[in-house]
Formats: C-alpha cells, sequence, structure tokens
C-alpha cells in the first residue's frame, strides 16, 4: 500500500480471495486509497483501462490467485494491443506450495508473459518495493502497456526494511527520447515536395500529450488529418482539416484521400489491418514517413521510405520547428469533392435507427462527454458520429475488439473524472457479458450513463453473414431480458425508447438524472455500418451506404 500511494494511486479495481486477504487486511489502514469492488475480475482490469485511458495515468487492478488471475487476462491483452498503462497485481499460492499444483494455483506470470509488457513473480519480500516501482515505471514509458506482478501469500504477510527505491534503471530498457536530426530533416523535405499529403494521427498523440504540436503541424503545412479508431480526439472533429477515421468503416473520403496521396505521415499509430486493408494495395502512389516511439513498429505493416524514432513529445515538435509553410489548395478541393460525394449518411424517414441514437447524443451533450463504447455496429456508428474534441474523450478496444468492454470502462472512467460526462454506449450482445457491473454503479451512485442499442442481434457478426454468407444467420439472434425489470432489481433509473420522435427527450432526462440510468434504445434490428472495406480487400474499393444511391451516387467507390 505504501508503494501505491508513492505512485499516486487513488482507486483501485479489485475484487477479494484467499491469498490476497493480508493486502485487503491492509487496506483498511489508507483510507486515502479507494478500493472500489466489482463483480468479476475481468471488469477490474477494463476499469482500470478505463481509468488510464480518460486520463492518461496508470491505471490498477486486483485479483487473487488462480482464477481471479486467469478472469484478468482478457483486460490485460485489451491494454497490451491498445497500449495502455496498467499495472495488475495478482495474489499467488504460498512460495513453498507452487509446483505442487495447491489449491488455486495458476501460473499466471507464464500465462500473461504475451500480453504483458513485463511481469514479476516476487519470491522473495526484499524484492517487493523495487519490482513495484519498476512496475510503474515500465507501464507508463516508453510505449505504455500493462505490467503485471504475482505476489505469493507469504510475501504478503513478510517484513522487510528494504527502503523504495528513488531511481529506477533496467538494463536493457531504453526509452527513446529525440530523434535523429536527419530523420526529422528528411521527413521535412519529404513533406515540402509533396502535392497530396496526408497525415494518420494514432493514439500515440494522446498518450504523448501531443494533440496542440499536431494541430499545430496541421496549420502550418495545411495538411488534412485522419485518425485512427484510438486516435479519435488527438485532433478537433469539428476542425475544418479533420477528416474524421479512416478504414475498413471510416470515412470514404479519408481513405480515399490517402489512397490518392503522394506522402502518408503516420504519427503514433501501427497501420494495423483495419485502416490498411490489403497492404500491398495501400496508398499506392505515397511515399510514407512513419513516427513511433517503439521502433519494432517500422517496416511491419507497410513500407516506408523514412522512420522517426522517439517520443512524440520531442519529435513531433521538432518536426512542427523545421517543416516551411505551405498551402495545398488543390489538394484540398479534391478532398472537398470526395466529402461532398460520399458524407456519412443518417437518413431522415420514419425508421428507427442506432446512427439517430448516437447522431442525438452527440449533438446533446455538445459533443463533450466521455464515450466509452462495447464493440460492434454501434462502435463504429460512435466513432463516425460522435464528434470528439479533446484527447481521453473516446474509449474503446481497438486491437483486440473486446465485447463487454464498454460498461466497466466507462465505470472506470467515471471514478477518474466525477465532474465529467459519461457515456457508454453499448450493443445488447456485449452489455450482456458485463451487466453485472450494474451493482457496482449503484452502490457507489456513479452518476454513469448507458446508452443500450437494442437490436436483438450481435450486429456486426449479422452484417457480415448477410453480405459474405447470403443472408445465412448462424447463432446471431439475440434473446433479451426485460431491461425495465433488470434495473428495478438493480436499483437504477430506467428509460424505454422505442420511436426516434421520443429520443431526444429521452436523453435529456438521461442526463438530468443525478446517478446511474440505463436508456434501451430499440432499434432497426437490420442496419449496417457503411461505409465499408471487406476484410482482405484493397481500400481503392469502398462500399457506400445504399441510401447514396438516393442521392445519385455509386454505392462502390474505386479510389
Amino acid at each position: 500500500m505504501e508503494a501505491l500511494a508513492r505512485e499516486g494511486v487513488d482507486t483501485i479495481f479489485g475484487y477479494p480471495g484467499g491469498v490476497v486477504l493480508p493486502l485487503y487486511d491492509e487496506m483498511l489502514q489508507w483510507p486515502q486509497i479507494r478500493h472500489v469492488l466489482v463483480r468479476h475480475e475481468q471488469c477490474a482490469a477494463h476499469m482500470a483501462d478505463g481509468y488510464a485511458r480518460s486520463t492518461g495515468k496508470v491505471g490498477v487492478c486486483l485479483a487473487t490467485s488462480g482464477p481471479g488471475a486467469t478472469n484478468l487476462v482478457t483486460g490485460i491483452a485489451t491494454a497490451i494491443m491498445d497500449s495502455v498503462p496498467m499495472v495488475a497485481i495478482t495474489g499467488q499460492v504460498n512460495g513453498w506450495a507452487i509446483g505442487k499444483d495447491a489449491f488455486q494455483e495458476t501460473d499466471i506470470q507464464g500465462i500473461t508473459i504475451p500480453i504483458t509488457k513485463h511481469n514479476y513473480l516476487v519470491t522473495d519480500v526484499e524484492d517487493l518495493p523495487y519490482v513495484l516501482a519498476e512496475a510503474f515505471y515500465l507501464a507508463n514509458t516508453g510505449r505504455k502497456g500493462p505490467v503485471l506482478v504475482d505476489i505469493p501469500k507469504d510475501v504478503f504477510i513478510a517484513k522487510t526494511s528494504k527502503p523504495f527505491p528513488e531511481t529506477i534503471e533496467r538494463r536493457g530498457y531504453h526509452v527513446p527520447g529525440s530523434p535523429r536530426p536527419s530523420e526529422i530533416e528528411r521527413a521535412s523535405k519529404l513533406l515540402a515536395e509533396s502535392k497530396r499529403p496526408v497525415v494518420i494521427a494514432g493514439a500515440g498523440v494522446i498518450w504523448s500529450n501531443t494533440s496542440s504540436e499536431l494541430r499545430a503541424l496541421a496549420e502550418k503545412a495545411d495538411l488534412p488529418v485522419i485518425n485512427s479508431l484510438l486516435g479519435l480526439g488527438s485532433f478537433p472533429r469539428d476542425d475544418s482539416r479533420s477528416l474524421g477515421m479512416m478504414g475498413m468503416h471510416g470515412e470514404a473520403a479519408g481513405t480515399i484521400a490517402v489512397q490518392n496521396a503522394d506522402l502518408v505521415i503516420g504519427i503514433g499509430n501501427r497501420f494495423d489491418d483495419r485502416l490498411t486493408g490489403k497492404t500491398s494495395g495501400f496508398a499506392p502512389g505515397a511515399a510514407i514517413v512513419h513516427f513511433d516511439i517503439d521502433p519494432t513498429e517500422f517496416q511491419k505493416s507497410v513500407e516506408t521510405v523514412q522512420t522517426v524514432c522517439g517520443d512524440l513529445k520531442h519529435s513531433l515538435g521538432e518536426f512542427v520547428e523545421a517543416v516551411k509553410p505551405k498551402h495545398n489548395a488543390e489538394w484540398w478541393e479534391r478532398i472537398r469533392e470526395w466529402q461532398r460525394q460520399y458524407p456519412i449518411v443518417v437518413p431522415d424517414g420514419s425508421r428507427f435507427l442506432a446512427r439517430h441514437v448516437i447522431q442525438e447524443l452527440d449533438a446533446s451533450t455538445d459533443s463533450s462527454a466521455i464515450v466509452s463504447t462495447d464493440v460492434g455496429q454501434h462502435q463504429m456508428w460512435a466513432a463516425q458520429l460522435y464528434h470528439c474534441r479533446r484527447p481521453h474523450q473516446f474509449l474503446s478496444s481497438g486491437g483486440l475488439g473486446t465485447m463487454g468492454y464498454g460498461f466497466p470502462a466507462a465505470i472506470g472512467a467515471k471514478f477518474a473524472n466525477p465532474d465529467q460526462e459519461v457515456w457508454a454506449i453499448v450493443g445488447d450482445g456485449g452489455f450482456q457479458m458485463t451487466l453485472q457491473e450494474l451493482q457496482t454503479a449503484v452502490e457507489n451512485d456513479l452518476d454513469v450513463n448507458i446508452a443500450l442499442i437494442n437490436n436483438g442481434f450481435l450486429g456486426m457478426v449479422r452484417q457480415w453473414q448477410e453480405l459474405f454468407y447470403d443472408n445465412r444467420y448462424s447463432h446471431v439472434a439475440m434473446g433479451n431480458p426485460d431491461y425495465a425489470k433488470l434495473a428495478a432489481a438493480y436499483g437504477l433509473e430506467f428509460f424505454r425508447c422505442s420511436r426516434r420522435e421520443d429520443l431526444a427527450e429521452t436523453i435529456k432526462s438521461a442526463r438530468a438524472h443525478k446517478g446511474p440510468t440505463l436508456c434501451e434504445f430499440v432499434v432497426e434490428m437490420e442496419e449496417n455500418v457503411y461505409p465499408m472495406v471487406a476484410a482482405g480487400a484493397s481500400n481503392d474499393n469502398v462500399i457506400m451506404d445504399p441510401d447514396l444511391r438516393q442521392q445519385g451516387q455509386k454505392e462502390e467507390v474505386k479510389a
């Protein structure tokens, strides 16, 4: 507890069990560190994740040995894929019992080697002060990520007078700082020579606190800025130079712009397959420059002509200083035409769509709430239609695509940001995976709102079965409980909306209520997410919303 206090920890998300009882007993002496009792350990990890993404600080979760520790695995894997700083502390059986198949013994260190930045099994209490300090240092420096510390029960109850370290030095661990001057020089020269440049900004901009530098770059060099899913919020969506998100379900104008660019500058992103589509067809006429703190990301997915390795706080600032002002008037004319031709469509009419819900939520909250999403169709609509303006505002499981993430992450964000409005946008599939945390929200009287998009399907899987499996729906129809009765059982405020006419008033009522709310929006069952690039296809082939045909547009765009 002293180690956690020294690291500035104010909240732990956890669930007690036999081998961690000594730690839970000691917690009673540390009222300045709040413990949040979850209903499932996976949700402890997701809450720590939401806490971290919404603040930039390290999230902390705690579980007992065996099933308690293994229940953290999905949340830890979510954090490593999205570079989220987290420290997971697990209990372990007594040191003398390790390897003897003791009750609730599991090698959580071995299990989590592939999904942690580093992990430890502490067998000597003398090592504990340094290990805990190093765990936080590793989690929150360089490319951030989760670190696990496994502590046997006999180490918990042992005593030591070993002091806490004042500095951390780990052999072989180097945190990049400034890039080589030659890298900045070459990158700025490529930008100066380009006619059709674009920037793709990822989550690295958010974690490095360089949104202001990104905006300065866009203004100085007149650059269109496109975001990855996890980069949303790094550049204000209401800025005229923002093209929103690109990729599989991104805005068509941004995707087409990248395909027609002669220079792509990736900043703090990893060029994942959902963004690039078929890599051999990605930005075929463009030179690619890649800024990142992690050199292992270079050349991993796409071929680059210049890499810039360093902390973005140094490298992006130096790049802004090095580039010369320029204007790209002709390039912008083409981009504006694509934006006019291929907008994100939210149809009018009598149908009640999930898109209407998110569009109204964006308008009602003035695009200013912290939004946490689950995974699926609603996640993509939220990315398209909730126009985030600032970093740490959009929380979503990107790399792992973890269903059940949205609601517990929103709880973690609300604990971290009690004065900010927080909405969890979830589907009926993902919500049923972690809805037991309603009790956590209720007993803590958290003012967190849930927008439950109920279409009666596992929507994204159903969409793929419709488009690629000849409408053969296999095990995607979702049964749902009576959510009004569920809310009453948990004791939270409930709102149900099944008509577009009632949408604005429903959201207004939920926002006015102090305390947790569950808003069930019963929407059209077979609504699809567009634009869309099919898995494995080139970004040249963007499938557009059929509703665009009503405006005389083509259903598929050949970039």
